[in-house]
Protein backbone atom coordinates (compact mmCIF):
# COMPACT_ATOMS: atom_id res chain seq x y z
CA UNK A 1 0.00 0.00 0.00
CA UNK A 2 2.77 2.63 0.85
CA UNK A 3 4.05 1.74 -2.55
CA UNK A 4 0.70 2.79 -3.80
CA UNK A 5 0.29 5.50 -2.57
CA UNK A 6 3.45 7.20 -3.60
CA UNK A 7 2.46 6.62 -6.88
CA UNK A 8 -0.58 7.67 -6.98
CA UNK A 9 0.55 10.77 -5.09
CA UNK A 10 3.74 11.15 -7.84
CA UNK A 11 1.05 11.13 -10.82
CA UNK A 12 -0.73 14.12 -9.77
CA UNK A 13 2.48 16.22 -8.73
CA UNK A 14 3.77 15.12 -12.16
CA UNK A 15 0.49 16.07 -13.99
CA UNK A 16 1.24 19.70 -12.09
CA UNK A 17 4.48 19.84 -13.02
CA UNK A 18 4.40 19.01 -16.90
CA UNK A 19 2.20 22.39 -16.84
CA UNK A 20 5.95 24.08 -16.45
CA UNK A 21 7.82 26.03 -19.54
CA UNK A 22 10.22 23.35 -20.67
CA UNK A 23 13.92 23.68 -20.34
CA UNK A 24 16.35 24.80 -23.55
CA UNK A 25 17.67 21.14 -24.91
CA UNK A 26 21.16 21.29 -24.01
CA UNK A 27 21.75 24.35 -22.00
CA UNK A 28 23.94 22.96 -19.10
CA UNK A 29 23.47 25.09 -15.75
CA UNK A 30 27.26 26.11 -14.79
CA UNK A 31 28.84 29.03 -12.94
CA UNK A 32 28.10 32.27 -15.37
CA UNK A 33 31.38 33.33 -14.25
CA UNK A 34 33.86 30.27 -14.36
CA UNK A 35 37.15 32.56 -12.41
CA UNK A 36 34.40 32.27 -9.65
CA UNK A 37 33.42 29.17 -6.96
CA UNK A 38 30.83 31.41 -4.60
CA UNK A 39 29.05 28.18 -3.60
CA UNK A 40 29.89 25.03 -1.53
CA UNK A 41 29.23 22.84 -4.79
CA UNK A 42 30.43 25.27 -6.89
CA UNK A 43 27.76 26.66 -9.10
CA UNK A 44 23.73 26.32 -9.06
CA UNK A 45 23.98 23.04 -10.95
CA UNK A 46 25.83 21.12 -8.02
CA UNK A 47 28.29 19.81 -10.04
CA UNK A 48 31.37 21.08 -8.55
CA UNK A 49 32.80 21.78 -11.61
CA UNK A 50 34.61 24.85 -13.13
CA UNK A 51 35.32 25.43 -16.90
CA UNK A 52 39.00 26.62 -15.90
CA UNK A 53 41.57 25.14 -18.30
CA UNK A 54 44.73 26.90 -17.47
CA UNK A 55 45.79 23.94 -15.44
CA UNK A 56 45.24 20.79 -17.38
CA UNK A 57 46.64 17.11 -18.36
CA UNK A 58 49.49 18.78 -20.21
CA UNK A 59 50.74 21.21 -17.33
CA UNK A 60 49.27 20.22 -13.95
CA UNK A 61 52.59 18.29 -12.87
CA UNK A 62 54.04 21.98 -12.56
CA UNK A 63 51.49 22.61 -9.77
CA UNK A 64 53.00 24.10 -6.78
CA UNK A 65 51.81 25.90 -3.18
CA UNK A 66 51.95 29.53 -3.67
CA UNK A 67 50.00 30.52 0.09
CA UNK A 68 48.51 28.54 2.80
CA UNK A 69 47.09 29.95 5.86
CA UNK A 70 46.79 27.92 9.44
CA UNK A 71 42.86 28.26 11.01
CA UNK A 72 43.63 27.27 14.52
CA UNK A 73 42.91 24.15 16.21
CA UNK A 74 40.59 21.34 15.25
CA UNK A 75 39.57 19.97 12.08
CA UNK A 76 38.42 21.63 9.21
CA UNK A 77 34.83 20.73 7.28
CA UNK A 78 34.92 23.98 4.54
CA UNK A 79 34.88 24.48 1.43
CA UNK A 80 36.37 28.26 0.16
CA UNK A 81 34.38 30.54 -2.05
CA UNK A 82 35.82 32.87 -4.14
CA UNK A 83 33.93 36.25 -5.87
CA UNK A 84 36.12 39.14 -7.87
CA UNK A 85 39.29 38.21 -6.32
CA UNK A 86 38.54 37.15 -2.54
CA UNK A 87 38.25 34.18 -0.77
CA UNK A 88 35.62 33.63 2.18
CA UNK A 89 36.33 30.48 4.02
CA UNK A 90 34.42 29.63 7.41
CA UNK A 91 37.21 27.58 9.93
CA UNK A 92 36.07 25.90 13.57
CA UNK A 93 34.06 27.48 15.94
CA UNK A 94 32.01 30.01 13.37
CA UNK A 95 34.89 32.14 12.33
CA UNK A 96 34.64 33.54 8.81
CA UNK A 97 37.78 34.60 6.90
CA UNK A 98 38.43 37.00 4.18
CA UNK A 99 41.93 36.68 2.04
CA UNK A 100 43.15 38.33 -1.29
CA UNK A 101 42.87 35.24 -2.95
CA UNK A 102 46.05 35.92 -5.39
CA UNK A 103 48.07 36.30 -2.31
CA UNK A 104 46.37 35.06 0.68
CA UNK A 105 46.94 38.16 2.48
CA UNK A 106 44.28 38.16 5.76
CA UNK A 107 41.82 41.22 4.67
CA UNK A 108 39.23 40.53 8.01
CA UNK A 109 37.95 38.14 10.24
CA UNK A 110 33.93 37.90 11.90
CA UNK A 111 33.41 35.69 14.41
CA UNK A 112 34.96 32.81 16.12
CA UNK A 113 33.61 31.38 19.80
CA UNK A 114 35.19 29.14 22.53
CA UNK A 115 37.18 26.09 20.44
CA UNK A 116 36.36 22.82 20.84
CA UNK A 117 38.33 21.36 18.53
CA UNK A 118 35.60 19.64 15.65
CA UNK A 119 32.85 22.51 16.20
CA UNK A 120 31.75 23.94 12.32
CA UNK A 121 28.59 25.67 11.08
CA UNK A 122 27.43 25.46 7.27
CA UNK A 123 30.88 23.89 6.05
CA UNK A 124 31.15 26.92 3.43
CA UNK A 125 29.87 30.41 2.95
CA UNK A 126 27.73 31.74 0.06
CA UNK A 127 28.29 34.91 -1.67
CA UNK A 128 25.97 36.76 -3.59
CA UNK A 129 23.98 39.95 -3.59
CA UNK A 130 26.57 42.46 -1.91
CA UNK A 131 26.59 39.61 1.28
CA UNK A 132 28.65 37.07 2.38
CA UNK A 133 26.15 34.32 4.00
CA UNK A 134 26.90 31.14 6.62
CA UNK A 135 25.26 29.05 8.57
CA UNK A 136 26.61 28.59 12.76
CA UNK A 137 26.84 25.87 14.83
CA UNK A 138 24.10 27.08 17.44
CA UNK A 139 21.37 27.00 14.44
CA UNK A 140 21.95 30.68 13.17
CA UNK A 141 22.10 32.46 9.73
CA UNK A 142 23.84 34.89 9.54
CA UNK A 143 24.57 37.93 6.69
CA UNK A 144 28.12 39.94 6.31
CA UNK A 145 29.46 42.68 4.40
CA UNK A 146 31.68 41.30 2.30
CA UNK A 147 34.01 43.83 2.68
CA UNK A 148 34.52 44.67 6.37
CA UNK A 149 32.98 41.40 7.54
CA UNK A 150 30.63 43.44 9.47
CA UNK A 151 27.17 41.59 10.66
CA UNK A 152 24.63 43.01 8.66
CA UNK A 153 21.99 40.54 10.19
CA UNK A 154 21.58 37.60 12.07
CA UNK A 155 18.55 35.30 12.65
CA UNK A 156 18.25 32.09 14.92
CA UNK A 157 16.58 29.37 12.59
CA UNK A 158 15.48 27.25 15.74
CA UNK A 159 16.46 26.46 18.58
CA UNK A 160 19.23 24.44 19.30
CA UNK A 161 18.72 23.01 22.27
CA UNK A 162 15.50 21.58 21.28
CA UNK A 163 15.52 20.56 18.08
CA UNK A 164 19.92 19.62 18.61
CA UNK A 165 20.10 20.77 14.95
CA UNK A 166 22.60 23.16 12.43
CA UNK A 167 22.07 24.27 9.36
CA UNK A 168 22.86 22.30 5.86
CA UNK A 169 26.18 21.79 4.79
CA UNK A 170 25.58 24.42 1.94
CA UNK A 171 23.42 27.27 1.07
CA UNK A 172 21.72 28.46 -2.07
CA UNK A 173 21.46 31.89 -2.99
CA UNK A 174 17.84 31.96 -5.27
CA UNK A 175 16.14 35.09 -6.52
CA UNK A 176 16.71 37.07 -3.69
CA UNK A 177 16.24 34.18 -1.28
CA UNK A 178 19.05 32.16 0.74
CA UNK A 179 18.20 28.56 1.27
CA UNK A 180 18.96 26.40 3.56
CA UNK A 181 18.17 22.97 5.21
CA UNK A 182 18.95 21.37 8.31
CA UNK A 183 21.10 18.29 9.93
CA UNK A 184 19.91 16.42 12.72
CA UNK A 185 20.47 12.52 12.89
CA UNK A 186 17.76 12.33 15.94
CA UNK A 187 14.41 13.03 16.46
CA UNK A 188 13.55 15.87 14.63
CA UNK A 189 11.18 17.14 11.53
CA UNK A 190 13.38 17.79 8.74
CA UNK A 191 12.81 21.10 6.65
CA UNK A 192 13.79 23.37 3.76
CA UNK A 193 13.65 27.48 4.61
CA UNK A 194 13.80 30.35 2.81
CA UNK A 195 15.32 33.39 3.80
CA UNK A 196 14.85 37.20 2.45
CA UNK A 197 18.30 37.49 1.18
CA UNK A 198 18.49 41.27 2.23
CA UNK A 199 16.28 41.56 5.53
CA UNK A 200 16.45 37.25 7.23
CA UNK A 201 13.00 37.02 7.37
CA UNK A 202 11.75 33.30 7.12
CA UNK A 203 9.34 33.98 3.20
CA UNK A 204 8.86 29.83 3.15
CA UNK A 205 9.52 26.54 5.18
CA UNK A 206 8.90 23.32 3.49
CA UNK A 207 8.67 20.40 5.98
CA UNK A 208 10.10 16.82 4.88
CA UNK A 209 7.47 14.99 6.68
CA UNK A 210 3.99 15.91 5.61
CA UNK A 211 1.30 17.47 8.37
CA UNK A 212 -2.19 17.07 8.91
CA UNK A 213 -4.28 17.26 6.06
CA UNK A 214 -1.01 17.40 3.32
CA UNK A 215 -0.71 14.76 0.76
CA UNK A 216 1.55 12.38 2.22
CA UNK A 217 0.94 12.84 5.80
CA UNK A 218 -1.38 8.83 5.59
CA UNK A 219 2.04 7.51 5.10
CA UNK A 220 3.10 8.24 9.12
CA UNK A 221 2.21 7.09 12.15
CA UNK A 222 0.36 9.13 13.94
CA UNK A 223 2.93 9.22 17.23
CA UNK A 224 6.25 9.88 14.84
CA UNK A 225 5.49 12.35 12.51
CA UNK A 226 6.73 15.33 14.20
CA UNK A 227 9.77 14.01 15.30
CA UNK A 228 9.92 11.93 12.21
CA UNK A 229 13.39 12.46 10.69
CA UNK A 230 14.15 13.84 6.91
CA UNK A 231 16.92 16.26 7.78
CA UNK A 232 18.32 18.11 4.11
CA UNK A 233 22.38 17.66 5.10
CA UNK A 234 23.49 19.19 1.91
CA UNK A 235 23.32 21.55 -0.11
CA UNK A 236 20.47 21.73 -3.10
CA UNK A 237 20.71 22.42 -6.48
CA UNK A 238 18.35 25.17 -8.72
CA UNK A 239 17.21 25.54 -12.54
CA UNK A 240 16.80 28.96 -13.15
CA UNK A 241 14.54 27.98 -16.45
CA UNK A 242 11.97 25.58 -14.53
CA UNK A 243 12.55 27.62 -11.30
CA UNK A 244 12.87 24.62 -9.14
CA UNK A 245 14.65 24.04 -6.37
CA UNK A 246 16.23 20.07 -6.06
CA UNK A 247 17.13 18.98 -2.66
CA UNK A 248 17.57 15.72 -1.16
CA UNK A 249 16.08 14.08 1.96
CA UNK A 250 17.50 11.62 4.82
CA UNK A 251 16.39 8.76 6.30
CA UNK A 252 13.03 8.88 8.93
CA UNK A 253 13.22 7.71 12.42
CA UNK A 254 14.16 5.64 14.13
CA UNK A 255 17.52 5.92 12.43
CA UNK A 256 17.93 2.09 11.85
CA UNK A 257 15.57 -0.37 12.30
CA UNK A 258 11.17 0.35 13.11
CA UNK A 259 8.44 -2.21 12.58
CA UNK A 260 6.68 0.69 11.02
CA UNK A 261 6.07 -0.53 7.37
CA UNK A 262 4.65 3.01 6.05
CA UNK A 263 6.79 4.52 3.31
CA UNK A 264 7.20 7.74 5.24
CA UNK A 265 6.68 10.57 2.49
CA UNK A 266 9.20 12.75 2.14
CA UNK A 267 12.21 10.81 3.90
CA UNK A 268 14.84 9.34 1.54
CA UNK A 269 13.11 11.23 -1.47
CA UNK A 270 14.80 13.96 -4.04
CA UNK A 271 12.29 16.39 -4.61
CA UNK A 272 11.51 19.60 -6.74
CA UNK A 273 10.59 22.79 -4.86
CA UNK A 274 8.94 25.98 -6.86
CA UNK A 275 11.52 28.68 -5.58
CA UNK A 276 9.13 31.35 -5.13
CA UNK A 277 6.62 29.30 -2.95
CA UNK A 278 8.62 26.40 -1.29
CA UNK A 279 5.28 24.15 -2.56
CA UNK A 280 6.36 20.36 -3.67
CA UNK A 281 6.25 20.58 -7.77
CA UNK A 282 7.25 16.69 -7.62
CA UNK A 283 8.80 14.17 -5.56
CA UNK A 284 10.45 11.16 -5.66
CA UNK A 285 10.97 8.12 -2.70
CA UNK A 286 13.80 6.10 -3.45
CA UNK A 287 13.62 4.06 -0.49
CA UNK A 288 10.41 4.06 1.74
CA UNK A 289 10.64 3.17 5.28
CA UNK A 290 14.52 2.97 5.05
CA UNK A 291 15.67 0.87 8.47
CA UNK A 292 19.20 1.14 6.94
CA UNK A 293 20.60 5.19 7.31
CA UNK A 294 20.62 4.96 4.21
CA UNK A 295 19.95 8.80 3.79
CA UNK A 296 19.31 10.21 0.05
CA UNK A 297 20.34 14.04 1.70
CA UNK A 298 23.73 13.81 -1.19
CA UNK A 299 23.77 16.63 -3.77
CA UNK A 300 21.64 16.81 -6.82
CA UNK A 301 23.57 16.94 -10.08
CA UNK A 302 21.94 19.01 -12.55
CA UNK A 303 22.93 17.63 -16.38
CA UNK A 304 21.80 17.61 -19.77
CA UNK A 305 22.56 14.26 -21.26
CA UNK A 306 21.30 12.31 -24.44
CA UNK A 307 18.05 10.27 -23.45
CA UNK A 308 16.69 7.79 -26.59
CA UNK A 309 19.19 10.27 -29.02
CA UNK A 310 17.55 13.66 -27.18
CA UNK A 311 19.18 16.25 -25.26
CA UNK A 312 17.30 15.86 -21.91
CA UNK A 313 17.15 17.92 -18.48
CA UNK A 314 18.21 15.90 -15.82
CA UNK A 315 19.17 15.46 -12.00
CA UNK A 316 21.25 12.91 -11.24
CA UNK A 317 21.94 11.71 -7.41
CA UNK A 318 23.74 9.23 -6.07
CA UNK A 319 23.06 7.82 -2.76
CA UNK A 320 23.92 6.01 0.48
CA UNK A 321 21.97 3.02 -0.44
CA UNK A 322 24.70 2.27 -3.55
CA UNK A 323 22.43 2.79 -6.56
CA UNK A 324 22.33 6.53 -8.59
CA UNK A 325 19.43 7.51 -9.49
CA UNK A 326 18.51 9.87 -13.07
CA UNK A 327 15.15 12.02 -13.03
CA UNK A 328 13.52 14.39 -15.61
CA UNK A 329 13.80 17.30 -13.81
CA UNK A 330 10.84 19.19 -15.41
CA UNK A 331 8.70 15.79 -14.81
CA UNK A 332 10.13 13.86 -11.86
CA UNK A 333 9.85 10.68 -13.90
CA UNK A 334 12.48 8.18 -13.66
CA UNK A 335 15.26 7.73 -16.83
CA UNK A 336 16.85 5.43 -14.71
CA UNK A 337 18.49 3.92 -11.58
CA UNK A 338 21.42 1.67 -11.40
CA UNK A 339 24.03 0.41 -9.21
CA UNK A 340 26.69 2.44 -8.37
CA UNK A 341 28.47 -0.08 -5.62
CA UNK A 342 29.83 -2.99 -6.71
CA UNK A 343 28.54 -5.11 -3.23
CA UNK A 344 24.98 -4.54 -2.30
CA UNK A 345 23.37 -6.90 0.02
CA UNK A 346 20.21 -4.95 1.54
CA UNK A 347 17.87 -6.09 -1.51
CA UNK A 348 17.94 -7.95 -5.01
CA UNK A 349 17.79 -5.22 -7.21
CA UNK A 350 15.23 -2.15 -8.37
CA UNK A 351 12.20 -3.21 -10.13
CA UNK A 352 11.16 -0.53 -13.30
CA UNK A 353 9.98 1.80 -11.33
CA UNK A 354 13.24 2.50 -9.20
CA UNK A 355 11.72 0.71 -6.06
CA UNK A 356 13.83 -1.82 -4.17
CA UNK A 357 12.81 -5.80 -4.68
CA UNK A 358 12.88 -7.65 -1.34
CA UNK A 359 14.66 -4.91 0.98
CA UNK A 360 16.18 -7.01 4.16
CA UNK A 361 13.85 -5.92 7.70
CA UNK A 362 15.85 -5.55 10.50
CA UNK A 363 14.07 -7.49 13.44
CA UNK A 364 15.82 -8.36 16.77
CA UNK A 365 15.70 -12.32 15.92
CA UNK A 366 19.06 -12.27 14.29
CA UNK A 367 21.81 -9.80 12.40
CA UNK A 368 21.34 -8.78 9.10
CA UNK A 369 24.17 -8.31 6.98
CA UNK A 370 24.32 -5.38 5.17
CA UNK A 371 26.25 -4.25 2.38
CA UNK A 372 26.77 -0.95 1.85
CA UNK A 373 27.08 -0.54 5.77
CA UNK A 374 24.87 2.02 7.54
CA UNK A 375 27.70 5.06 6.63
CA UNK A 376 26.99 4.10 3.24
CA UNK A 377 28.63 3.51 -0.22
CA UNK A 378 29.30 7.50 0.46
CA UNK A 379 27.82 10.04 1.93
CA UNK A 380 29.22 13.83 2.35
CA UNK A 381 32.23 12.84 -0.08
CA UNK A 382 30.04 14.37 -2.87
CA UNK A 383 30.62 13.84 -6.34
CA UNK A 384 30.96 15.80 -9.51
CA UNK A 385 30.03 15.62 -13.08
CA UNK A 386 32.35 17.55 -16.30
CA UNK A 387 30.30 18.61 -19.09
CA UNK A 388 33.57 18.44 -21.32
CA UNK A 389 33.67 14.87 -21.05
CA UNK A 390 30.05 14.00 -20.17
CA UNK A 391 30.66 11.85 -17.44
CA UNK A 392 29.87 11.96 -13.69
CA UNK A 393 32.63 10.63 -10.94
CA UNK A 394 32.06 9.21 -7.53
CA UNK A 395 33.44 6.87 -4.87
CA UNK A 396 32.43 3.66 -3.09
CA UNK A 397 33.56 2.71 0.04
CA UNK A 398 32.71 -1.01 -0.34
CA UNK A 399 32.17 -2.18 3.08
CA UNK A 400 29.36 -3.54 4.95
CA UNK A 401 27.84 -4.21 8.58
CA UNK A 402 25.60 -5.99 10.91
CA UNK A 403 22.20 -4.70 12.23
CA UNK A 404 20.30 -6.33 15.04
CA UNK A 405 16.62 -5.03 15.80
CA UNK A 406 16.51 -3.52 19.73
CA UNK A 407 13.88 -1.78 21.24
CA UNK A 408 14.05 1.98 20.68
CA UNK A 409 14.07 4.91 23.80
CA UNK A 410 11.46 7.17 24.56
CA UNK A 411 10.52 9.53 21.88
CA UNK A 412 11.87 12.94 22.37
CA UNK A 413 12.79 15.64 19.78
CA UNK A 414 16.10 16.22 19.53
CA UNK A 415 17.39 12.69 20.83
CA UNK A 416 18.75 9.86 19.59
CA UNK A 417 15.84 7.02 18.56
CA UNK A 418 17.21 4.07 17.65
CA UNK A 419 15.62 0.67 16.76
CA UNK A 420 18.81 -0.81 15.58
CA UNK A 421 22.17 -1.22 17.04
CA UNK A 422 25.43 -1.79 14.96
CA UNK A 423 27.43 -5.43 15.56
CA UNK A 424 30.55 -4.67 13.74
CA UNK A 425 31.48 -3.67 10.20
CA UNK A 426 33.19 -5.71 7.69
CA UNK A 427 34.97 -5.12 4.49
CA UNK A 428 32.90 -6.09 1.32
CA UNK A 429 33.95 -9.77 0.41
CA UNK A 430 33.69 -8.95 -3.01
CA UNK A 431 35.24 -5.50 -3.80
CA UNK A 432 37.63 -3.25 -2.76
CA UNK A 433 36.77 0.54 -2.76
CA UNK A 434 36.99 2.61 -5.64
CA UNK A 435 36.92 6.03 -7.80
CA UNK A 436 35.03 5.31 -10.80
CA UNK A 437 33.65 7.69 -14.04
CA UNK A 438 30.50 6.65 -14.86
CA UNK A 439 28.48 7.27 -17.96
CA UNK A 440 25.68 9.45 -16.03
CA UNK A 441 22.11 7.85 -17.60
CA UNK A 442 23.25 3.99 -18.30
CA UNK A 443 25.91 3.53 -15.18
CA UNK A 444 28.32 1.88 -17.50
CA UNK A 445 32.07 2.70 -16.03
CA UNK A 446 34.64 4.29 -18.25
CA UNK A 447 37.03 3.84 -15.72
CA UNK A 448 38.00 2.64 -12.14
CA UNK A 449 40.89 3.07 -9.44
CA UNK A 450 40.73 1.19 -6.95
CA UNK A 451 41.80 2.49 -3.49
CA UNK A 452 43.87 1.57 -0.60
CA UNK A 453 41.07 2.48 1.88
CA UNK A 454 37.75 4.30 0.75
CA UNK A 455 38.15 7.46 -0.74
CA UNK A 456 36.26 10.06 1.95
CA UNK A 457 37.38 13.58 0.11
CA UNK A 458 34.60 15.00 -2.64
CA UNK A 459 35.76 15.73 -5.75
CA UNK A 460 35.94 18.47 -8.57
CA UNK A 461 36.39 18.20 -11.95
CA UNK A 462 37.70 20.74 -14.41
CA UNK A 463 37.64 22.31 -17.88
CA UNK A 464 41.54 20.72 -17.54
CA UNK A 465 39.94 17.46 -17.94
CA UNK A 466 41.37 16.93 -14.56
CA UNK A 467 39.49 15.46 -11.18
CA UNK A 468 40.76 16.54 -8.36
CA UNK A 469 40.38 15.06 -4.60
CA UNK A 470 42.56 14.39 -1.66
CA UNK A 471 43.37 11.34 0.61
CA UNK A 472 43.90 10.19 4.38
CA UNK A 473 47.15 9.74 3.39
CA UNK A 474 47.97 13.27 3.19
CA UNK A 475 47.96 14.00 -0.08
CA UNK A 476 46.50 15.97 -2.41
CA UNK A 477 45.60 14.56 -5.97
CA UNK A 478 44.98 15.04 -9.73
CA UNK A 479 43.81 12.00 -12.05
CA UNK A 480 42.80 11.98 -15.99
CA UNK A 481 39.58 12.85 -16.07
CA UNK A 482 39.79 10.68 -19.42
CA UNK A 483 41.76 7.72 -18.49
CA UNK A 484 42.06 8.00 -14.18
CA UNK A 485 45.29 7.96 -14.38
CA UNK A 486 47.25 9.69 -11.59
CA UNK A 487 48.67 12.61 -12.79
CA UNK A 488 49.60 14.70 -10.04
CA UNK A 489 49.42 14.62 -6.17
CA UNK A 490 51.24 17.10 -3.40
CA UNK A 491 52.03 15.76 0.22
CA UNK A 492 50.37 18.71 2.81
CA UNK A 493 51.04 16.20 5.79
CA UNK A 494 47.52 16.02 6.77
CA UNK A 495 44.20 13.74 5.61
CA UNK A 496 41.42 15.59 4.26
CA UNK A 497 37.65 14.68 3.18
CA UNK A 498 36.81 18.18 1.78
CA UNK A 499 36.58 19.56 -1.55
CA UNK A 500 39.02 21.36 -3.83
CA UNK A 501 37.51 24.20 -5.42
CA UNK A 502 39.20 26.11 -8.50
CA UNK A 503 39.33 29.88 -9.49
CA UNK A 504 40.84 32.48 -11.11
CA UNK A 505 42.49 36.42 -10.61
CA UNK A 506 44.19 38.18 -13.47
CA UNK A 507 44.47 35.37 -15.34
CA UNK A 508 45.92 33.13 -13.38
CA UNK A 509 44.33 29.97 -12.20
CA UNK A 510 43.96 28.38 -8.49
CA UNK A 511 43.37 25.58 -6.96
CA UNK A 512 42.44 25.79 -3.29
CA UNK A 513 41.13 22.99 -0.72
CA UNK A 514 40.56 23.52 3.19
CA UNK A 515 42.40 20.43 4.79
CA UNK A 516 40.19 18.48 7.33
CA UNK A 517 39.76 15.04 8.71
CA UNK A 518 36.90 12.16 7.88
CA UNK A 519 34.44 12.06 10.51
CA UNK A 520 34.24 8.82 11.75
CA UNK A 521 35.52 6.89 8.86
CA UNK A 522 39.03 6.99 9.84
CA UNK A 523 38.28 5.25 13.27
CA UNK A 524 36.25 2.33 11.06
CA UNK A 525 39.53 2.47 8.40
CA UNK A 526 41.61 1.50 11.23
CA UNK A 527 39.44 -1.46 11.94
CA UNK A 528 39.09 -2.81 8.33
CA UNK A 529 42.94 -1.82 7.12
CA UNK A 530 45.22 -1.87 9.71
CA UNK A 531 47.93 -1.95 7.48
CA UNK A 532 47.14 0.91 5.38
CA UNK A 533 45.94 3.10 8.66
CA UNK A 534 49.76 3.18 10.20
CA UNK A 535 50.52 5.58 7.01
CA UNK A 536 47.32 7.81 7.93
CA UNK A 537 47.95 11.63 8.16
CA UNK A 538 46.65 13.31 11.28
CA UNK A 539 43.72 15.46 10.65
CA UNK A 540 44.33 18.81 9.45
CA UNK A 541 43.53 23.00 9.97
CA UNK A 542 45.42 24.03 7.01
CA UNK A 543 44.21 26.47 4.09
CA UNK A 544 46.39 25.50 1.07
CA UNK A 545 46.44 27.32 -2.58
CA UNK A 546 48.27 25.87 -5.76
CA UNK A 547 48.93 27.06 -9.00
CA UNK A 548 51.47 26.28 -12.22
CA UNK A 549 54.65 26.93 -11.01
CA UNK A 550 56.52 29.51 -14.05
CA UNK A 551 53.23 31.18 -14.60
CA UNK A 552 52.59 34.92 -14.14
Amino acid sequence: MPHIARNALAAVLTAVALTLASADAGAQAVAEEPINWTSFLGSDAGTSYSALDQINRENVGRLVPVWMYSMGAGIQNATPAVNDGVMYVIGTNDRVYAFDAATGRLKWTHGGGPADGYARGSASVTVGGGMVYYGTRDNHLTALEPATGEEIWDVQIEDRKQCFCTPSHGILLVRGKVIVGVRADNAHRGYINAFDAKTGRLVWRWWAVPGPGEPGHETWPEYLWKYGGGSTWYAGSYDPKLNLIFWGTANPQPIMGGTDPQAKLWTNSLVALDADTGKMKWGFQELPHDPFDYDSASEAMLIDAPVKGKIAPLVLQSVKSGYTYVLNRRTGALVSAYPHADYITWNKGLDASGMPIEPLRITKDEAQFICPSFYGSRAANHGSYSPKTGLWYGSSTEFCSKLIGVDPPKLREGHGYNAAKDEGVEKSPRSAPFIAAFDPVSGQRRWVVRTDVPNISSLMTTGGNLVFGSDMFGEVWALDAETGNKLWSFNVGAQSANSAMSYSVGGKQYIAVALGGGGAYPMRIKELWPDAARRMSPGGDLLIVFALHGEN
